[in-house]
């Protein structure tokens, strides 16, 4: 690796500390009972139209997301591009869906997605199988976030093996450990405003400063090889990487806001008001995400990938080094250390957001439903805390320990198995038809035909289903799902003729009532 910029590395650190303070300050911002788990987990459901867009940003664009999704366009090329529709695609989601998951949540002081399902469906292991595949789902997620930050620290020269390789993700753990118990979701709610205003100033400085450095985009296209523009087209009898593009989009889309870390950041609005505000203004990010993964082709033309200076990085980080190389190429230190700051801090903002998530669940979908189901809020409060630094730190030994691979397979697999509650919660919100058992059943069908997809593909996401001599390459997790609620449609009538049903404690009125 080369030696450290230390002008780069002076500015990340500086910039850094800031946040740092800002998370710890963050407590006594619109100060409320931090012994309160709707307080410390959720900010007392008081963020505004703006604050709410800063947060499910900060939530939904990750430091793996700026890193990984350039990456890709620089290695596969057009597929890359899936990552845009399917943020258009998911906002109208939003809209219809989820200000009146809000409200219900609202009425109810339902903390999770799993609270919801209890109360809706009465029946604690189709909301333990809610909890438990969250959870699951989100543990590798903040693993990634360590990906991100472990290959622009590396960018600055700061590299090794063992304890010297891992110490500045054990401190910056450490540090986000600390500011997150003390403040709650105040703290990435506040630091994602620094972070998506880094994010987006780097996004336009690329956009604007590299293709002039290049000689235009004309130059930048004709530099890229064809088969990296277009999605290849598809032969007889099969749709191809057509349809794998097209039911990446689509599935993605159907599981963004199932992820509990999603719900939240929606969960944490003061209305559903600001919620629809947000699937307007959301898009804004989409934007933002399209302009980052053209960087990735811009590192295609300036030809970093074959520079002697950068094979260090790309043989340690593979094509996750590509951004950080063409940074580094492409600008002053100064700003490489404001550009590489906005990809850390970007680690910090979700992972904070999804360890106080996963605590949210484990607190009262598992240990208040099955082991202390009347704790005093104080207890329950302090409990999240402490579980919050378990995931933390049991994600920063998961990346410290096993390789890198391992965290972005099981990524993948969360996002396969997270849609799998779809059922329940997004189409919960709409009727309560389907019969609490058969939704398990579906899950289960659901979690278990994903899981095999995803092993018959060699551990990737895209499983090609073959009927009749046609064969369609497609998300294995949209495949699934289709499973799990056909199964869920048809035992629904049979389970309601066996009487086996549970009272709904939510009331239909609050499903017409204005949001």
């Amino acid at each position: 690796m080369q030696e450290i910029n230390w002008t780069a590395l002076i500015i990340f650190l500086a910039l850094f500390a800031f946040i740092t303070w800002l998370g710890f300050a963050a407590a006594h911002w619109r100060k409320g009972d931090l012994d309160l788990l709707h307080e410390w987990g959720l900010g007392g459901r008081r963020f505004g139209t703006l604050i709410t867009w800063f947060l499910i940003g900060g939530d939904l664009y990750t430091a793996y997301t700026f890193i990984a999704v350039p990456a890709l366009a620089f290695g596969a090329g057009a597929v890359a591009f899936f990552a845009v529709p399917y943020t258009i695609v998911v906002y109208p989601i939003l809209f219809m869906v989820f200000p009146r998951l809000w409200y219900v949540c609202h009425r109810h002081n339902y903390i999770t997605a799993a609270d919801f399902v209890r109360g809706r469906f009465g029946n604690r292991w189709l909301a333990l199988a809610t909890a438990i595949t969250g959870i699951v789902a989100t543990l590798p997620y903040i693993a990634l976030q360590l990906v991100g930050l472990q290959v622009v620290i590396g960018a600055m020269g700061i590299s090794g093996t063992g304890y010297r390789g891992d110490l500045p993700l054990v401190i910056a753990f450490i540090v986000l450990a600390a500011f997150t118990y003390t403040s709650g979701l105040r703290a990435p709610a506040s630091i994602a405003i620094v972070k998506d205003i880094l994010i987006y100033l780097t996004a336009f400085a690329a956009i604007i400063a590299i293709p002039i450095q290049l000689g235009g985009f004309e130059k930048i296209f004709a530099a890229i090889p064809a088969s990296k523009t277009l999605l290849a087209t598809p032969g007889p009898n099969t749709t191809g990487a057509y349809g794998a593009y097209a039911t990446l989009a689509l599935g993605s889309a159907l599981a963004l806001f199932l992820y509990p870390h999603s719900i939240t950041g929606i969960l944490a609005a003061s209305s559903g008001r600001a919620v629809r505000r947000n699937a307007a203004l959301l898009p804004g990010y989409s934007f933002m995400l399209g302009l980052l993964a053209l960087v990735g082709f811009f590192a295609i033309a300036a030809g970093v990938g074959e520079r002697p200076e950068f094979a260090a990085g790309f043989k340690q980080f593979g094509n996750n080094f590509a951004i950080p190389a063409l940074f580094l190429d492409s600008f002053p230190s100064w700003f490489v250390g404001i550009a590489f700051a906005a990809v850390g801090i970007g680690a910090l903002v979700p992972a904070a957001i999804m360890s106080i998530a996963a605590a949210n669940i484990y607190t009262r979908n598992i240990h208040r439903e099955f082991i202390n189901s009347a704790p005093t809020d104080q207890q329950e409060a302090q409990l999240a805390k402490w579980v919050s630094l378990i995931v933390k730190f049991g994600a920063l030994a998961f990346i410290v320990f096993l390789p890198s691979k391992f965290a972005i397979y099981l990524q993948l697999l969360g996002g396969i198995w997270i849609i799998q509650t779809l059922p329940a919660v997004m189409l919960g919100v709409y009727t309560r038809w389907f019969n609490e058992w058969a939704l398990l059943i579906g899950w289960a069908a659901g979690i278990v035909t994903g899981t095999a997809m995803f092993i018959a593909a060699n551990l990737a996401p895209t499983y090609t289903l073959a009927v009749a001599g046609f064969s369609f390459p497609g998300y294995a997790a949209l495949y699934a799902v289709i499973v799990n609620l056909v199964l869920t449609v048809v035992l629904t009538p049979l389970f309601n003729l066996l009487g086996a049903g549970s009272a709904d404690e939510t009331e239909a009125a609050e499903y017409r009532a204005p949001v």
